[in-house]
């Protein structure tokens, strides 16, 4: 943890340290941001220059995350495809400080338990 506090981080780090997301998801999510309209998992996979199964793995990271949302569209004739597109950038903010506001409270719980675990009988009776 000291390492990774004492490391420059992009703000592209925060995909792989809050949600553990590897590059190839990173570049999905890079394809879908930059595209002006919602994509197949084809298109994606396109784009990243990967077979459709491996796109399809990193787009399903992504959903999971809730960095994308996918969407149905219906054939008249009958028959569905699904395109994905980004979730909007302010609630994925919002979710990764959710996120690391429950990661703090939790540190604080178990610090404090550490202190209570490990203090010196000597120390506590001087406390009181």
């Amino acid at each position: 943890m000291s390492e990774q506090l004492q490391r420059d981080m992009e703000c592209e780090g925060l995909l792989e340290c809050f949600h553990g997301l590897k590059q190839l998801d990173k570049d999905c999510y890079q394809a879908l941001v930059s595209s002006d309209e919602a994509l197949t998992i084809d298109e994606v996979a396109e784009r990243v220059d990967r077979e459709r199964s491996t796109a399809y793995r990193a787009v399903q990271r992504l959903l999971k995350a809730g960095f994308i949302q996918k969407e149905q569209i219906n054939y008249e004739q009958g028959g569905y495809y699904h395109v994905y597109r980004p979730t909007d950038p302010s609630q994925i903010a919002d979710d990764m400080q959710r996120m690391l506001n429950d990661w703090y409270a939790k540190m604080g719980q178990l610090i404090g338990e550490f202190e209570e675990k490990y203090e010196q009988p000597e120390r506590a009776a001087v406390k009181n």
